[in-house]
């Protein structure tokens, strides 16, 4: 056997040439951080300004390496520009193009900076410009659940808890909870660019640089708040990635958990809300079957970008100080989470504003289980005055009762709920409804369609101002 031939199996298949074949397939990362092109060339194009207001590059080079750095963008966004492996990453595939468009101009770009600082500005841009997506996003779905609670603020429907039916809600009042919960993530995103919004350009490899330097004007231009305030920190934290990702899995899970109420509300036995065939499917062999494919897949979703969170927070937990190449992997994580919570966010605002919303079905269903036993209870509270725990005994007597009957509570006759305590009244009725229940729910933030109504004029305004 050659030893060409040995070498080859030893290294076999994809890496048949050797060593460096596989240094060449995991140093590269040309093939998702080109991603980051558009903000690439932005940092250096403020880069190169700042280096010639400075004077430490001519302003004849910095106009050369501008009309470079712009006739490179025109190129990718057009499909013309030939990304290489060999040049590992999209700033080397970049300098390398813009010395082939202006020649020894090219080399004085990277005057004062290093690919670490580079890439942390760059990643920074790409997050911060993300985050402004996904908080557009999420608006734009607390805006359609506002618009459905206030078309549903007196739809009488049942709340759960264990999945059991607990007592009489509105679907309004429902709806309000998730925008409740996506206007917290949408602070969280607000936070979180205020908290990111400083710029690592000018750190360099990990200490700073000699050159004259103007870190102020950069971050100005690149739209950032101020600089970072340690070169290390800067070039060695990926804690606005992680941040990204948290918030993203604590998103994907209010969408997972929405997601798996629009099943069950979809199902026959359920049958409160029917999906519309934009985001429904068939089945390929039962034609009566009308599957909920895009709250599923939602749901499915958030575990793909919750592992990203744990991938990414592995990656960083054992990392010293600064830079290690182990964080070349932080981006493929955020990159994907990204995309998947964008059409996460998408798929859930397109199904909440044209599902159709079954008012029948769900007021029938909010009298079952005795669900305004709790409402009796207060009432031989407030109206005889017994303790609450004398009252719960009361109660559960009476809906025993009502069970053996096989009727609701509301159905019961007076004498025998006066068999149980000679107290009872005929005003007891007069809570026993579900629409009754939900009117007398008026304490803030309570289910009552008069408090529902208050709530969506609070967030109405709150959001407009977002």
């Amino acid at each position: 056997m050659s030893d060409k031939k040995a070498s080859n199996q030893m290294w076999g298949g994809r890496f048949a040439s050797g060593p460096a074949a596989i240094m060449e397939a995991i140093n590269a990362s040309i093939g998702f951080d080109k991603k980051l092109h558009a903000q690439d060339i932005r940092g250096s194009i403020a880069h190169s300004q700042m280096l010639a207001e400075t004077g430490i590059i001519t302003e004849q080079d910095q106009e050369k390496i501008a009309h470079g750095l712009n006739t490179i963008l025109k190129e990718i966004e057009d499909g013309k520009f030939e990304f290489s492996s060999r040049l590992e990453d999209i700033h080397m595939n970049v300098e390398a193009r813009l010395a082939e468009l202006i020649g020894p101009a090219a080399g004085r770009l990277h005057t004062a900076r290093s690919r670490n600082d580079q890439v942390a500005v760059d990643f920074r841009l790409w997050v911060k410009d993300e985050f402004h997506r996904v908080a557009v996003a999420l608006k734009g779905l607390i805006e359609v659940f506002l618009v459905r609670a206030e078309e549903h603020a007196a739809t009488v429907m049942p709340g759960f808890t264990h999945m059991q039916t607990a007592q009489p809600v509105t679907f309004g009042h429902h709806c309000m909870a998730y925008v409740e919960m996506f206007s917290r993530d949408l602070s969280r995103v607000r936070d979180a660019i205020e908290r990111m919004d400083e710029s690592p350009l000018g750190a360099a490899a990990l200490a700073g640089t000699g050159f004259p330097i103007d870190r102020f004007r950069t971050a100005k231009a690149l739209g950032f708040r101020e600089p970072t305030r340690n070169s290390l920190d800067s070039v060695s934290d990926r804690d606005f990635a992680l941040e990204f990702l948290s918030i993203a899995s604590i998103c994907a899970t209010h969408l997972s958990r929405l997601a798996e109420e629009i099943v069950i509300w979809s199902t026959p036995q359920f049958g409160f809300v029917r999906l519309s065939d934009s985001f429904s499917t068939g089945s390929s062999i039962m034609p009566q079957k009308k599957n909920p494919d895009a709250a599923e897949l939602v749901r499915a979703k958030t575990g793909r970008v919750n592992g990203h969170l744990i991938g990414l927070l592995t990656v960083m937990k054992g990392l010293p100080l600064a830079y290690s190449k182990d964080m070349q992997e932080d981006k493929e994580a955020v990159f994907d989470a990204a995309e998947t919570l964008d059409l996460m966010l998408a798929a859930m605002t397109g199904m909440m504003g044209d599902m159709t919303i079954n008012d029948a079905a769900m007021k029938k269903a909010a009298g079952s289980g005795y669900s305004t036993a709790t409402d009796l209870a207060d009432w031989l509270v407030r109206t005889l005055g017994l303790p609450f725990r004398e009252a719960h005994h009361v109660t559960g007597r009476a809906v025993a009762l009502a069970e053996s009957k096989k009727v609701g509570l509301e159905k019961l006759a007076l004498e025998d709920l006066q068999s149980i305590h000679s107290g009872i009244t005929a005003d007891i009725f007069s809570v026993l409804s579900v629409q009754n229940s939900v009117k007398s729910r008026t304490s803030f933030g309570g289910t009552a369609p008069a408090e529902v109504r208050r709530q969506i004029r609070y967030w109405k305004k709150r959001i407009a101002k977002a």
